[in-house]
């Protein structure tokens, strides 16, 4: 009898140890939808521990700032601050069981210029430079410190049509690290009207790097409505016919179709408004307004997560941004914001 029961005893933990290989596998692939932050890139440390307790995120991105002196400068260097810090938060977040993003942050002229119209004189010095930088936070931070997911690249709009160098360094990173690997491209739109908006978008649909990748990253920022406020029906109803300028972008069908065509579920690696009137018409810009309004970033929250929430090819989110509170931070969620995003996944 306690023979038999010393075999059934050794089976379970032969199954359960096959069970957390399975979940895990060598990857450190996360299995549970992804609730993120991004963190500014001036956060603090204190401040950003307490927003992620009070979003009950179970991930965090980390931004590791790379300078780059203006928008056609092939200079760029790691900050060594911003690296020093991020390797003291990894260390105490994982302590805590929470998953790390680790993000190579273009920061241009000092924060004041848009990654988004980053161009770059020497194309193929910027990427010999910047696949020497990957290099670094993968030997310095990523493998070290087990960090669970890498951003190889984010919002560089005008550098996104060099497919082939996006997959070599894709390729490339994949070769020395062991998390899952994923690029960040920004939002768009299209436009009933606008045959070009079209064009573009079928472009980036087909660009060769989404193959590459372990999951599709976007910045959605996508411009839904011109009114100053709206209802979350509303904002609901935009993202699947845009009100803004008369486009009637599909933003959830020209979504689906990333997945549809790679297979790949689509994460949303940058989800943010700011707390103004009209976060609805230009989400991507801190000052759309110079009225404060709250309630209509946890409406705009409100309607993504009404509509993707359920959706099986999300892999999830991340908050843009926390870990600084102050008057500038116009992205920082408010309390209803707060409330919305505590309960997405939770």
């Amino acid at each position: 009898m306690r023979k038999k029961i010393l075999i059934i005893i050794t089976s379970l933990v032969i199954l359960s140890v096959i069970f957390a290989i399975k979940s895990t596998n060598k990857n450190n692939t996360i299995t549970e939808k992804i609730k993120s932050v991004n963190l500014s890139t001036d956060y603090e440390i204190e401040q950003a521990l307490k927003d992620i307790d009070d979003l009950k995120v179970n991930t965090v991105n980390v931004p590791i700032v790379i300078e780059i002196p203006d928008l056609d400068s092939n200079n760029m260097k790691i900050n060594s601050y911003s690296k020093e810090k991020a390797i003291r938060l990894i260390k105490i977040l994982k302590s805590k069981g929470i998953n790390i993003i680790l993000e190579a942050y273009p920061w241009i002229a000092n924060g004041s210029k848009y990654e988004t119209d980053y161009n770059p004189v020497n194309k193929e010095k910027f990427f010999e430079d910047w696949k020497n930088i990957l290099n670094i936070l993968i030997k310095d931070i990523a493998n070290k410190y087990d960090v669970d997911i890498m951003i190889i690249a984010s919002n560089f709009s005008k550098l996104e049509m060099y497919e082939d160098n996006w997959c070599d360094i894709v390729n490339f990173v994949k070769g020395r690290f062991k998390g899952e690997v994923t690029y960040k491209t920004t939002w768009w739109y299209t436009a009933s009207w606008d045959r070009k908006s079209n064009e573009d978008y079928y472009k980036k649909l087909n660009n060769k790097i989404f193959s590459k990748v372990d999951f599709i990253s976007i910045a959605a920022y996508f411009e839904l409505s011109d009114k100053k406020e709206n209802t979350v029906k509303e904002l609901v109803n935009a993202l699947n016919s845009t009100t803004i300028y008369n486009r009637n972008q599909n933003v959830v069908e020209e979504i689906y179709r990333f997945y549809e065509k790679y297979n790949k579920p689509i994460y949303f690696a940058e989800l943010g408004f700011p707390k103004k009137d009209n976060a609805a018409t230009h989400p991507w810009n801190s000052e759309v307004s110079n009225v404060e309004n709250g309630k209509e970033q946890a409406r705009c929250f409100n309607a993504y997560k009404i509509v993707f929430e359920d959706k099986d090819y999300i892999k999830g989110f991340s908050i843009f941004a926390v870990g600084k509170k102050g008057k500038d931070k116009n992205f920082y969620p408010s309390k209803e914001s707060i409330e919305i995003i505590f309960k997405w996944y939770y």
